[in-house]
């Protein structure tokens, strides 16, 4: 699939609609299942998620679609796509449920393993952010359109971290060499913060989009071996612990003490 601003424009009108569904479901009360890994679902999640797939499939017929809803998909079939569309239809569902406004619709295009398009549309607080290979990164604002630029980060200086769950803090301070940091909620990719630790379980559908929105600052993801995330080229799509930076070009080791 050759990459183009009309095809971003596609993905980024269907975040849209998917968002408007996901608004909807939020003014009422929706019904809530428990998954097999007792992390819940809601009917949201599952509306939005056949939504997503029958647009795309009806878009991009020859490209499948892998949804955090519908993964079960043998790693035999999937191992063998080149290209292929993978989304969260509701990426912060407890949040959802909590009612706090801080949940997305995830769409990420990938292509020979790595993230190529991706958009992170929060409906409610009615901010995305998106990005395409070599085309850059971006956050619209209401209608406010701002480019994401490179940051230089400087190591001898305090950092500023984002900690994925606030019981997650003691362990996070375990990993960390002797610097300074103040733990600051944020995106990295938009400066708010230098960096975001996630100890604990996500899914390649959480981490893909975020992936190129990094790659196209100079950003990037890493696990605690300091190695990128790897996309459907395991049996798991569980992804390790892991690490987003805004600026690649750092000894990052030295500030992280994983083993």
């Amino acid at each position: 699939m050759q990459l183009s601003q009309s095809l971003l424009d596609q993905v980024r009108t269907l975040a849209n609609e998917a968002g408007k569904h996901l608004a909807r479901f939020y003014q009422q009360d929706v019904t809530i299942q428990t998954k097999s890994d007792n992390t819940p679902v809601t009917e949201a999640d599952l509306f939005v998620s056949q939504f997503l797939i029958e647009k795309l499939t009806a878009l991009f017929p020859d490209i499948p679609v892998l949804s955090e809803e519908n993964c079960n998909i043998p790693f035999e079939q999937r191992q063998t796509w080149q290209t292929y569309w993978l989304i969260d239809p509701l990426d912060g569902t407890q949040q959802f449920i909590d009612r706090t406004d801080q949940f997305s619709v995830l769409i990420t295009l990938v292509q020979n393993h790595q993230p190529v398009l991706g958009v992170i549309h929060f409906p409610i607080l009615n901010i995305t952010y998106y990005a395409m290979k070599g085309f850059g990164a971006f956050k619209q604002s209401n209608k406010e359109i701002t480019r994401l630029q490179p940051r230089k980060i400087d190591l001898t200086k305090p950092l500023k971290i984002a900690v994925g769950a606030t019981t997650s803090q003691e362990k996070v301070r375990s990993i960390l060499a002797a610097l300074p940091s103040s733990l600051k909620s944020g995106l990295v990719a938009e400066g708010t913060v230098d960096c975001y630790i996630r100890l604990g379980k996500t899914g390649e559908w959480d981490t893909a989009g975020s992936e190129i929105l990094l790659a196209e600052i100079n950003g990037m993801i890493f696990d605690p071996h300091y190695q990128q995330l790897t996309y459907n080229q395991r049996e798991s799509l569980i992804n390790p612990n892991f690490v987003m930076v805004s600026d690649n070009t750092q000894n990052w080791a030295s500030v992280f003490q994983f083993n």
